[in-house]
């Protein structure tokens, strides 16, 4: 199979779309002031290939930060796109859709992974989701746009989890997820006074969460929304780490880009060395597939800020497009398979 990316700065999508010939899905990543036509005009050139998409910045080796990006698979995949409405509610009505469109890709664990593009309500959502992909153990990577909405197959949804099933005919596929956070001391916290409709965290072991923080970090209440690059919370999630950002500073409490509930245990996260992880994974995707056809990722808008910070993001996205063709979305949140993460890096390698 072949990946496409095209991209326009100024959100010209016939521009953007220049030397795609026949595509079999297509990843449209628009601005706010577009998206909507854009989602209609690339139905109109590209009538009936499946399609998803979303509000959010792309890059390749370049970034896109309010144009357009389109990123395409071709020459060898089976895809299906489609949508669960009504996320914040009850996406499980929808599941027929997914059921339908899984019996029709075929495929397993081995050869199909599904992309998902989530307006809110992430958690439920990859719980329905799995729900169906499990019975197959087809993995799950996506993100959340910006906006509310996403887009399937030239319509837009209001409060809805676009996805995309793909199976690769002609080899392996297998998903990645990477953290840069470690555990930092013993800080162990039970978490409680949580409101999971604003993901709001009130306190930790009892005391208000936002001085808690303020007085193991030294950090001034300005200072949060900013330390929380190299010092979120983390939930364990068995052998993994389920990485919490902070959102903004409630009262005493912090609201967070993830839901908490109370009696969660958290633990508090440090930074650690981005560079040596990042060139771990890539050794690890290189062992696993000497040769790749194309890498899908979805990097955390707080990773983006945190590198271009600290002037790493050009050279990440040259290291990443060493393994060939890389493209991907800059997300506020990622998906692995049925858990919702943040500030952590997904991604789906196609052999």
């Amino acid at each position: 199979m072949k990946q496409f990316f095209g991209m326009s700065r100024n959100g010209n999508l016939k521009e953007a779309l220049q030397g795609l010939r026949a595509p079999q899905l297509i990843l449209l990543m628009s601005n706010q002031n577009q998206f909507e036509s854009h989602v209609r005009e690339l139905e109109e050139l590209f009538p009936g290939v499946p399609s998803i998409g979303c509000i959010g910045m792309s890059y390749d080796t370049r970034v896109v930060e309010n144009g357009v990006g389109v990123i395409a698979f071709l020459d060898g995949i089976r895809a299906a796109a489609n949508v669960l409405e009504h996320v914040s509610v009850m996406p499980v009505r929808y599941i027929d859709r997914l059921e339908k469109d899984v019996s029709a890709i075929g495929g397993s664990q081995k050869d199909t992974v599904c992309i998902d593009f989530c307006s809110a309500n992430d958690a439920c959502a990859l719980t329905t989701i799995h729900s169906v992909l499990k019975r197959r153990n087809i993995s799950l990577v996506g993100g959340t746009g910006d906006g509310g909405k996403v887009s399937a197959n030239g319509f837009v949804y209001p409060d809805g989890v676009a996805y995309a099933l793909v199976r690769n005919e002609h080899g392996r596929v297998k998903a990645y997820k990477e953290n840069i956070y470690h555990q930092m001391g013993n800080y162990r916290f039970i978490a409680s006074r949580t409101d999971k409709s604003r993901y709001i965290l009130g306190a930790l072991n009892g005391q208000p969460a936002k001085q808690v923080y303020q007085k193991i970090l030294g950090v001034t209440e300005q200072q949060i929304l900013t330390q929380t690059f190299k010092n979120p919370f983390g939930k364990i999630n068995g052998d993994d780490t389920c990485i919490i950002s902070i959102k903004e500073v409630d009262g005493d409490s912090l609201a967070c880009f993830r839901q908490v509930n109370d009696s969660d245990v958290l633990v508090l996260l440090e930074l650690g060395d981005y560079r040596a992880i990042v060139k771990n994974t890539i050794a690890t995707i290189r062992n696993d597939f000497p040769r790749p056809s194309a890498v899908f990722s979805i990097n955390c808008l707080f990773r983006y800020k945190l590198f271009s910070e600290n002037h790493y993001m050009e050279e990440y996205l040259r290291e990443m497009g060493s393994l060939g063709s890389h493209a991907g979305l800059v997300g506020y949140g990622e998906h692995y398979n049925n858990r919702f993460v943040n500030q952590s890096m997904t991604c789906v390698v196609f052999e």
